[in-house]
Order: C-alpha cells, then structure tokens, then sequence
C-alpha cells in the first residue's frame, strides 16, 4: 500500500514528466479522489515547487517551465556506485514487479548535474558484464518493505501464501531475514501456522500486513542466510544423496554452494546429503570436485557415476600431435 509521502512524490514525478496533467488523471495514476489531488497539489506549493493550475476545457496542472530541481549531489564515485548498482540489480534479476529500474535511473539523469549525467550515460553504454543476465522471479517493492519493517522492529506478519505445489493458506509469520538467491527473494520465517522456522518465497506472498503482536525472537546465534541455504538442499527433489567425499568439511564447503548440498565433518572426511532431480548430473557434479567419494544412496547413483566413467573412458581415444 502506497504512503502518502509516497503518492507525493509520484505526483511530482508526473509533473515533472508531463507538460499538463489533468486532475482526473492524477487520480485515476496516484488511486485517490480529486479533493485529494488539490490538497497534494497545495502540499508541493507549501514546499516551494511552482505548481501552476489552469482551469478549463483542456486545462491541468503543470511545473512552471523552466523549474528544476536542485542537482542531486554525487560525487564522481557515488555516482559510479549508484547507477552499477542500478544495472547489477537487473541482471541479478531482483528487479521488483514495477520494474523500478529505468525508473530510478531515468531520476538520476534528470537530477544530476549535466557534466556527470554525460558521463553516467556514457557508462552505461560502454559497461559489459561477464556473467549472463539472470531470469529473476520479480516480487512486490511494498512487501519486501514491509518485511523488512516486521524484522527490524520485532512484528509479526499475516499474509496469503501458495505453495510450491499450489495449496493456498493465511500464515501468520515471526519474520527473522531477507535473504536473495539466484534472482529469488526469500523470507527466512517462524511459522505460528506450523510452530517450526520456515522458508518462503517472497514472490509466492500476497496481502501482506503488518500485525501490532511482537513477533516470537529468533533463537540464539540464527543465520537467516544460513537457514535458507540449508532449506534450499534440503529441497525434496526426487532422489536423496549421501555421499562421503574424500575431503576435509574446510575444502569440500569452497568447491559445493551451500544452496547445493548438506556437508557435515565425518570420519576419514566429509558427508555430503543433498536432494536431486538428476543422478546423471549429480554423477557430473561429483566427478567436478577433484577428489575420491564412497557413494551410501541411493544404489542408482552407482549406475549413473560408472556410466559416466565409460562415457569419459571410451571419448580419451589417441591424442593427435600438435602441429608445428
């Protein structure tokens, strides 16, 4: 739900965007009624912006021309930090539903002083990334707000939810953390509803309100990041993995994601328990780490990770000199 502050600053948006604005039109943009668009208008005149009005057919409001805001003041570096930022942002996927980002820098060009503005474009142009964009899953910009507003004050929240296999229920949730992944936004949650912690995924959130009951404190020493990791390799694909790499739980953390596998110090090396949709590819991923394994489940594994060896074995032929 949009604050005023916040519908305020869209109406300025608006004005500053559009030569003439109808007060119908501000309504119909900012959801409010028309005795609410007068008494906007007013709020902004009060702050020194010129708003002019024109009665009539064919008349509205509009910034008096050649009004402009002052220069947002940024250094060369700042600048740099904000608009790479911006850009990371929506390769990363974590635009929200809005699409914020053109927005937000369309703002930053109409605000900054000429010279760095000329500049900030030019980096726009001239930057390129060596990873591929990410195909993120947008969530609401309010309700990532209001979480994090639950978190820092210590409330609960209530909101609709749908799960992974589309059954749809109202939780009321203690939330601990934000935490993004692979272009998804997650909440790391007490769940009242099931009196355990939880994982959600903010996308899957709908309605979400802030409640006035505090929330339940999180236990001693939690990481929501931690937590959330966790819950994604515990994801219950079809086949579940116990592995006992040839590795100390040191070395095997750096080469596996924590989003991917489950690794606990064991004798004579590392466990690793992990969820997979793909023996093939589970066979692959531990052929990747470099080190000797003793595979405990499930039996299929077998099967992949030898079939794999005499797909490696058979491709090795006769090495061809290389030429002068």
């Amino acid at each position: 739900m949009q604050t005023p502050t916040s519908r305020l600053l869209e109406l300025l948006e608006v004005l500053q965007t559009r030569p003439l604005t109808t007060g119908r039109e501000i309504a119909d943009r900012l959801a409010i009624d028309r005795r609410t668009v007068r008494r906007y208008i007013t709020a902004l005149q009060d702050l020194g912006i010129p708003v002019e009005g024109q009665r009539g057919v064919g008349g509205g409001y509009r910034v008096r021309p050649g009004f402009r805001l002052p220069p947002l003041m940024l250094s060369d570096d700042e600048a740099v930090v904000v608009v790479l930022g911006l850009i990371a942002a929506r390769r990363q996927g974590l635009d929200t539903e809005s699409g914020p980002v053109d927005g937000a820098l369309a703002k930053i060009h109409r605000v900054l002083p000429d010279l760095l503005r000329r500049r900030v474009q030019a980096l726009e142009t001239a930057l390129g990334f060596t990873a591929t964009p990410r195909a993120g899953t947008p969530v609401a910009g309010d309700t990532v707000l209001l979480l994090a507003d639950a978190v820092r004050r210590g409330r609960r929240v209530r909101t609709a939810y749908r799960s992974y296999s589309g059954e749809r229920t109202r939780r009321e949730l203690s939330p601990y953390g934000l935490v993004v992944h692979a272009g998804r936004w997650y909440l790391a949650a007490h769940d009242h509803l099931r009196d355990d912690l939880r994982t959600f995924r903010i996308d899957r959130m709908r309605s979400a309100t802030l409640l006035d009951a505090p929330g339940l404190p999180a236990p001693e020493g939690f990481d929501a990041v931690e937590h959330v990791s966790l819950s994604l390799a515990r994801v219950p694909w079809g086949f579940e993995v116990e592995v006992l790499l040839d590795l100390p739980v040191d070395l095997a953390a750096r080469r596996l994601p924590p989003t991917l596998a489950e690794l606990v110090g064991a004798e004579g090396g590392t466990l690793l328990r992990m969820r997979a949709d793909s023996l093939d590819w589970t066979a692959g991923m531990l052929a990747s780490l470099g080190c000797g394994f003793t595979i405990r489940a499930p039996e299929e594994l077998r099967t992949s990770v030898r079939q794999l060896a005499e797909r490696l074995a058979a491709s090795g032929g006769q090495l061809e000199p290389r030429p002068a």
